[in-house]
């Protein structure tokens, strides 16, 4: 970004009202002068809504009327009431309860077809049959997914060294956004997810090569490692869900409903941290990321120590959760700006599903071509080509209009920083953002890639998981669970986000929804 862009602007701006982006950045993380910046805030807003009122509407906007992201007193309250439980989400108490129960059972279910049945989606074959079936089913997970001390030690290994790393790897340290239950006070989060991840594969050459731990290893315990997964999934949310209530570990609890088995789904508390280390953003790119990589990585090996080369097919599905891996990891320091972070409280939901739900139930694709014959899954040249043009076009939406947002978003704060990780996408940043100014105070960008649509990257996001679902070609309805559960996933987040934008924006979010007309597909929907 040029000298004379948006971010020298805003440190411009704050310069000569008074306010030091760095000296406010640090009070704020102290969790002091919350109040003063607030109130000079909006002292600079009222003082400059004379001459820029007529550029705030209708998305054209470049005026700078708060400063480092602290609401109005307006949007102070609006965040209170924000942060008070009003209405169930997820079905309420019944659905969360469908959800715990229903989620391992179905991954057990799926990985016995995949596993025993090459993809066949069994079941009991008349009445009489059901026992039996259970009986059937029951063996295959003592077979198979038996939780053993390798698949513990493998599992829990894994999660421990990706916590050294996370403590004890050199970084760079953020700022998340200003959090309304902290007073505003801004928490600081030490990223270091790149060098992290490139000492992890270090680690697991080296590893395979001297057959202290051979990566086939990974994909031929599948089942164990799963069990594994689930356990402790459900284990660390408990121990999160207690210590929270008791301790108030991680902040103080929100949103509450009243109901144990709903809150205990939803989250107690939103900053549970071990030492400088954000549980909650390990959790969404430590754990599930590196090891659905490593399972990629794992089925590709496999394949070429049994068939002496690997498939394009396998190759496409190793690209791509290494682009996904490596984009969380150059732009940890992005996932502070995150929903996730700012609002999602740490509960099972988040705990159970990024520990087990995405490692293992993403990757179903390399299950099956790894325990199929490469014939029942091969695409023509064109076809292969196609999915690789799909995969890179939606990856590079997907990079870009995610960095562009978490970095106007940080402009806005005073604390962008470019980061130049490989690799480093065309229009990762808009020069002169548009948006819409909010009453709340905060600024809803109409720029770059979110001129088009106000979700673009979830479009993005999704025609990379339609690429790995092909891979395993069209033999059976399981490979295709991660696009089919995350398109039902993206819908109801995005129902999620905008009724919350509608009660927290008004009438300014009806504005932006004017301006930017379409929520997923330009021109379409």
């Amino acid at each position: 970004m040029s000298a004379s862009g948006p971010a020298s602007n805003l440190r411009k701006r704050k310069s000569a009202s008074g306010l030091n982006g760095s000296g406010a950045s640090a009070s704020y993380a102290a969790g002091k002068g919350v109040a003063a910046a607030g109130h000079a805030a909006e002292a600079h807003a009222e003082s400059a809504s004379a001459s820029a009122s007529d550029v705030i509407t209708g998305g054209k906007s470049q005026a700078v009327l708060a400063l480092n992201g602290v609401p109005t007193e307006h949007g102070r309250e609006m965040d209170k009431k924000l942060d008070e439980h009003e209405s169930y989400e997820f079905g309420g108490p019944p659905g969360v309860v469908a959800m715990m129960v229903g989620f391992p059972l179905l991954m057990y279910y799926l990985w016995i077809c995949l596993w025993y049945y090459e993809g066949a989606l069994v079941h009991p074959k008349s009445v009489d049959d059901i026992v039996p079936f259970l009986q059937r089913m029951w063996a295959h997970i003592l077979d198979g997914a038996y939780p053993t001390p390798f698949a513990i030690a493998t599992y829990l290994g894994l999660g421990f060294i990706q916590l050294v790393f996370a403590a004890w790897m050199p970084g760079r340290w953020q700022d998340g956004l200003p959090v309304p239950s902290l007073d505003y006070a801004t928490l600081p989060y030490h990223c270091n997810a790149l060098l992290s991840w490139y000492a992890t594969l270090a680690a697991a050459f080296g590893l395979h090569v001297t057959g202290v731990f051979r990566l086939p290893w990974l994909i031929e315990n599948y089942g164990s490692l799963m069990t594994v997964a689930i356990l402790s999934g459900f284990a660390i949310s408990a121990a999160i869900d207690v210590l929270a209530r008791t301790c108030h570990y991680g902040g103080r609890p929100l949103r509450m409903s009243g109901v144990a088995v709903y809150d205990h789904f939803m989250g107690v508390s939103l900053n549970p941290r071990l030492g400088t280390v954000d549980l909650k953003m390990f959790a969404e790119v430590r754990v599930p990321w590196v090891l659905l990589f490593l399972l990629s990585l794992s089925g590709a090996v496999k394949q070429y120590e049994d068939l002496g080369y690997v498939s394009y097919n396998m190759a496409h599905m190793l690209l791509a959760t290494g682009l996904y891996m490596n984009a969380c990891a150059k732009g940890e320091h992005l996932i502070p700006q995150t929903w996730d972070m700012f609002h999602e409280k740490f509960g099972w939901m988040l705990i159970f599903w990024n520990m087990a739900g995405v490692p293992f139930t993403y990757v179903y694709p390399v299950i099956y071509m790894v325990r199929a014959p490469v014939s029942t899954y091969t695409f023509p040249w064109w076809g292969n080509g196609l999915m690789l043009f799909v995969l890179l076009a939606g990856y590079y939406i997907f990079d870009s209009s995610m960095s562009q947002k978490s970095a106007f978003k940080l402009q806005q704060q005073g604390a962008y920083h470019p980061r130049y990780a490989f690799p480093r996408v065309p229009w990762s940043e808009v020069e002169n953002p548009t948006f819409i100014q909010t009453k709340h105070g905060n600024k809803l960008l109409t720029g770059g890639w979110w001129a088009y649509a106000r979700k673009i990257n979830y479009t993005a996001d999704w025609c990379q998981s339609v690429t790995w679902a092909l891979t395993a070609g069209f033999n059976t309805p399981i490979t295709f669970f991660y696009p089919v559960f995350f398109l039902a996933v993206l819908t109801h987040r995005c129902g999620r986000d905008f009724e919350k934008c509608a009660r927290k924006y008004g009438d300014d979010w009806d504005e932006y929804c004017k301006v930017v007309k379409w929520r997923f597909i330009p021109g379409v929907y």
